[in-house]
């Protein structure tokens, strides 16, 4: 009855396109299972403790004279086996997951794939998101292109308050911190647009501080590329200063150049006084 209970409200949730539960790539897949299977043990405690809850309230109510009391079940070997041995094998269960899963899902592990990857660096602006392609020379604002089937290979950072970035569809968060560089490798097996945000409240612009990750065939990638590279813009230090101002960019610009090391300046902005951008 439970499971069956619970596999409604999955499909209702699946087909509310719930986006964690709607995954589009590898690593989503796999922390939507993780999702399924942790609350599913979690379940083997929950539901008994509250069906055991009510019926003792309903037995041992004070209008019923004909509950048994049995003082001997206190101290019980097998009764106190029971309700410690079942969480205590759940826990060890739990605990062998959290460990492999966190191995298999960490963010700074590469996705095995025979296709070279796309290589992103992103900044965490007031109140935007920067995209930078290093080998391509291109940069867009709050929105991104990568081939489907192809590992991207996101660099994290910000100048700016701390914030995360998240597509649900396609797995993980991961925080950018000033001075700080992290990693996140993600994938896509289908075609699509998909939502990605902020998740982590940065200020008053917090709320429309999205952008779209879009997956592409090899050919529209290609051809988004040779636009960008058309588009005239061009991200210097002077540009970029104007770009990192606080503001809500309504548009998507690109650059159709990016200084090489911008990137770079802008961590060692936090990390080496006078040496950033």
């Amino acid at each position: 009855m439970v499971l069956w209970f619970l596999g409604i409200v999955i499909w209702y949730l699946h087909n509310k396109n719930f986006a964690v539960l709607n995954p589009a790539g590898e690593v989503g897949h796999k922390e939507r299972n993780l999702i399924i299977v942790t609350v599913l043990l979690g379940l083997l405690v929950v539901v008994p403790v509250y069906i055991m809850t009510f019926t003792i309230a309903w037995r041992y109510r004070e209008g019923n004279t004909k509950a048994k009391y049995s003082p001997e079940l206190s101290g019980n070997r097998w009764a106190e086996g029971l309700w410690w041995g079942i969480p205590s094998v759940i826990i060890l269960v739990l605990s062998v997951i959290t460990w492999n899963s966190s191995h298999a899902l960490d963010p700074f592990k590469p996705l095995a794939s025979a296709k070279s990857p796309v290589t992103v660096e992103v900044v965490a602006l007031d109140w935007k998101w920067l995209f930078i392609y290093p080998k391509e020379g291109i940069a867009s604002i709050n929105y991104m292109r990568f081939p489907v089937g192809t590992p991207v290979d996101f660099y994290i950072t910000a100048d700016a308050p701390m914030n995360s970035l998240w597509i649900p569809q396609l797995g993980s968060q991961i925080y950018a911190m000033p001075g700080m560089s992290t990693q996140l490798h993600l994938i896509a097996d289908k075609t699509g647009n998909y939502a990605g945000s902020s998740a982590n409240i940065s200020g008053a612009g917090f709320a429309d501080m999205r952008f779209t990750a879009s997956a592409s065939s090899q050919a529209d990638y290609d051809n988004w590329i040779a636009l960008a590279r058309n588009s005239g813009g061009t991200l210097d230090a002077n540009a970029y200063h104007q770009l990192a101002k606080p503001s809500v960019s309504p548009t998507t610009p690109m650059y159709s150049s990016v200084e090489s090391d911008l990137y770079s300046r802008v961590l060692l902005k936090y990390m080496v006084p006078g040496q950033g951008i």
